[in-house]
């Protein structure tokens, strides 16, 4: 929102009160449709949007691990902080958006610290949390990133293992394999999964080779393997964020923390699958639910079982057309979502805009007859 100042005009034209505002972000190509300078921004690389962290700072000395600066916000040295702080005063609330474990440039400078798959193959793009080295620079990074910045509420993604799909440059792996053989593909076997596995009495050279034959066959592996495989990986995303809360909560006591997350607990990927005490750990989860169908309505039912306030996570963007849109969040609110998450405010053409101003006008008045009720 950096040098367009129709921004906050058009969040109010939707009747939107808040703003989630990335202060970590990964790699990406955006349209910026209405920024009077701009039609694009190309962000090459994952970027802090804070100032340069001092690499002798407590929580930095010695950490192989550290974020870059963004070379593409015109010279800001605190773009996050600007326009947070441009955005509470037009009267919006913020919340800062904090992606963790996505991080390509990382990954490629340490790929020992990234998800490996059975067949030994790198995702540079994941940070494994089974890593300690990673768990502390998920916690310093949101530490960084709040640090001296009020704010109303804290978004996190990628709090947990990424898997083998991924919208990467040039991706052409869309539809190459089933959901159980992504399922096997992203089971990371780095070397400190590998640890985990041998604590748990498995020995990692058979369960490479069981992986490989579930990708193979389709077959799955035994029921005790892959309940075990499920347990080591979800130890770690409980280690990594239990440190990212705690370095959140130290920095900004009384925002609610928001867990981008899936009830399947398989998933991986910036919504990564729900452990058994990850709900009871924040105020809220956003459950991505982009698709039309009553999949997305079951998905949102399953969550709301937590007890923890479920966001149904929609998107008004294309390939979703714009007529499908207000009759599905309908839908979602009927199976249990009591909040709502709408992508993307910056990257919607106007007809869009139109569109998620209808849906939130109509959420608000179901929210007030509810309240009268």
């Amino acid at each position: 929102m950096l040098g367009d100042p129709g921004f906050p005009a058009r969040v109010r034209a939707t009747g939107l009160t808040s703003v989630t505002l990335a202060a970590t972000y990964h790699s990406t190509r955006a349209a910026t449709p209405h920024h009077p300078a701009r039609r694009l921004v190309d962000a090459a690389h994952s970027a802090l949007y804070r100032p340069s962290p001092d690499p002798a700072a407590p929580r930095w000395a010695g950490a192989r691990l550290r974020p870059a600066a963004p070379s593409w916000t015109g010279g800001d040295p605190d773009p996050f902080a600007t326009a947070a702080n441009l955005l509470r005063a037009e009267g919006l609330a913020i919340t800062a958006w904090l992606v963790l474990g996505h991080d390509t440039r990382l990954g490629t400078a340490h790929p020992d610290l990234t998800v490996v798959n059975c067949y030994g193959e790198h995702y540079r793009y994941a940070l494994c949390p089974s890593h300690g080295e990673v768990r502390a620079y998920a916690a310093a990074l949101a530490a960084e990133a709040l640090d001296g910045v009020p704010v109303d509420g804290v978004s996190l993604e990628g709090c947990g293992q990424l898997g083998v799909v991924h919208a990467g440059t040039h991706e052409k792996t869309e539809g190459a394999w089933t959901a159980d053989e992504a399922r096997w593909l992203s089971v990371c076997c780095c070397a400190a999964c590998a640890n985990s596995w041998s604590a748990h009495g498995l020995r990692p050279g058979s369960v490479r080779e069981a992986l490989r034959t579930a990708v193979r066959t389709g077959r799955p592996p035994s029921g005790d393997l892959a309940a075990t495989l499920l347990a080591v990986r979800h130890e770690a995303t409980d280690a990594l964020r239990a440190g990212v809360i705690a370095a959140v909560r130290a920095q900004a006591q009384s925002a609610p923390v928001t867990l981008h997350a899936h009830p399947d607990p398989w998933a991986t990927g910036p919504s990564p699958g729900l452990t058994p005490r990850a709900a009871a750990d924040v105020d809220a989860l956003l459950v991505p639910v982009w698709p039309v169908g009553r999949a997305s309505e079951e998905v949102i039912a399953v969550a709301t079982d937590s007890g923890t306030p479920v966001q149904a996570y929609v998107t008004t963007l294309p390939p979703m057309r714009p007529d499908e849109v207000p009759a599905h969040v309908r839908r979602l609110r009927a199976a249990g979502a009591s909040g709502l998450g709408l992508y993307h405010l910056g990257l919607a053409p106007a007809a869009r805009l139109e569109v998620l101003g209808k849906i939130v006008r109509e959420w608000q008045l179901e929210q007030a007859e509810g309240t009268k009720a």
